[in-house]
């Protein structure tokens, strides 16, 4: 059996995460069946359920992992944290599209319905005859599962953060970071902070600091993706009242 020291030397050196030793040992006691498994599928199977655990529970709190206590503060102009620094995302939001097109777009998909171009285009079920697909235009064809939305999630993106010390701040895309958009970041995905700069209590997001580690929790992603539509309606009738 691995040792707790092995497995945690190797999720550090992959992935730049800092896992906690009480955490460690509960994954390692459950795995404990597993004896002739060696430590490099170990730690793939522990970084499996990191990314899927919360990291208030799973990663170790020091002091070069966290966010600063004040770093949603509104008042500090700008400053550069210095070091990796894990997070989930707890909420994304695409500030760059029309709320009512986010919207419509949702129900396209309720409709099992894409846009691709000026087309719209019936989506095909995994049992379902490709040649019942129905197309409203020149051509005709699946659409990737990927574009179902209709939405190209070109953002930006607005994104609530946590870190492992339940710090939560703000964080706004500034370039566009492969792999954030509405449709592929799970809620309680992972992310991983580089000597990022904060300013005005915000995360500033680019490629160059920040790399998309993945995962996701699904008792928070599940309701969050319920409740989306509603939350959209309820921000336009906000819009029409003001």
């Amino acid at each position: 059996m691995a040792s707790p020291d092995q497995i945690a030397a190797q999720i550090l050196s992959s992935k730049s995460l800092s896992v906690s030793p009480v955490w460690l040992n509960a994954f390692l006691s459950s795995a404990s069946a597993q004896r002739n498994v060696p430590p490099s599928a170990l730690a793939k199977t522990a970084i499996f359920r990191l990314l899927a655990s919360n990291i208030t529970e799973s990663l170790s709190k020091h002091r070069s992992c966290i966010l600063p206590v004040d770093a949603y503060d509104p008042m500090v102009q700008e400053r550069r944290l210095q070091g990796a620094i894990p997070v989930q995302v707890l909420d994304i939001e695409d500030i760059g599209t029309s709320l009512w097109s986010q919207i419509e777009a949702i129900e396209r998909v309720e409709r099992g319905e894409a846009i691709r171009g000026r087309e719209i285009v019936r989506t095909i079920a995994v049992d379902e005859d490709p040649e019942a697909t129905e197309t409203n235009g020149a051509n005709s064809g699946p659409v990737a599962a990927a574009n179902a939305s209709g939405n190209s999630g070109s953002g930006p993106h607005r994104l609530i953060l946590q870190d492992a010390e339940g710090t939560v701040v703000a964080g706004v895309e500034m370039q566009r970071v492969d792999g954030i958009s509405v449709e592929k970041l799970a809620i309680g995905a992972k992310l991983l902070l580089r000597d990022p700069t904060v300013a005005r209590g915000m995360v500033l997001l680019n490629p160059g600091s920040v790399t998309v580690l993945g995962g996701k929790i699904e008792a928070m992603d599940t309701p969050w993706r319920q409740g989306r539509k509603a939350r959209l309606l309820e921000k336009t009738a906000g819009l029409e009242g003001e």
